[in-house]
C-alpha cells in the first residue's frame, strides 16, 4: 500500500478551513464516490481502494490517505492533484 502525508499552512480560522475542505470533499464524492464524516476537526473519507482523513489544525490542514493496491501506482499522479487543489484553496 501506498502511503500520501501532505500538509499545507493557511491563514484562515478553522471554521474557514473546514469550510473550504467540505466543499473539496462534496466534489471528490461527486467525483470519486467517495464518503467522507466529520469527528472534530478531521474528516475521514473512503471508498473502495483508499482510505484518508483530512485534519485541520488552526494552522494548517493535513491529509493523509492509504492507497490500496490498484491504486499505488497512481500514488505520483494523486499526490500531485492534493498538492495543487491544496494551493488553490488555502496558498
Amino acid at each position: 500500500m501506498a502511503r500520501i502525508d501532505i500538509r499545507r499552512p493557511h491563514g484562515r480560522t478553522v471554521a474557514e478551513a473546514r469550510a473550504v475542505v467540505e466543499k473539496v470533499a462534496a466534489r471528490m464524492s461527486e467525483k470519486f464516490g467517495t464518503e467522507g464524516r466529520w469527528d472534530g476537526d478531521t474528516m475521514s473519507f473512503a471508498r473502495s481502494g483508499v482510505k484518508g482523513a483530512i485534519a485541520v489544525s488552526p494552522s494548517d490542514v493535513h491529509v493523509t490517505a492509504e492507497l490500496g493496491m490498484l491504486l499505488s501506482p497512481l500514488k505520483g499522479t494523486i499526490e500531485e492533484e492534493i498538492r495543487k487543489k491544496l494551493d488553490e484553496h488555502f496558498a
